[in-house]
């Protein structure tokens, strides 16, 4: 069997250090475009329909307690 060495000129990490991935973010940032705000509408209740909850699932959220107990 051979034990291959390898030794690499710099760090073995493949993907650069934080500094650069802060690079690559900046020279990114003016490609990003940002959307105009879009608010959501209520959905009325009768244009919801085809959602099933098993009912194990249904007890185990009824069980658990929320926030406003």
């Amino acid at each position: 069997m051979t034990n291959l060495e390898v030794h690499a000129p710099a760090s073995a990490d493949l993907d650069g250090d934080l500094a650069s991935l802060r690079g690559d973010c900046a020279r990114m940032a003016p490609h990003w475009t940002v959307p105009d705000r879009i608010t959501a509408l209520p959905v009325p209740p009768s244009l919801i329909h085809g959602v099933s909850v098993p009912s194990k699932s249904a007890r185990l959220l009824d069980a658990m307690s929320d926030y406003g107990d």
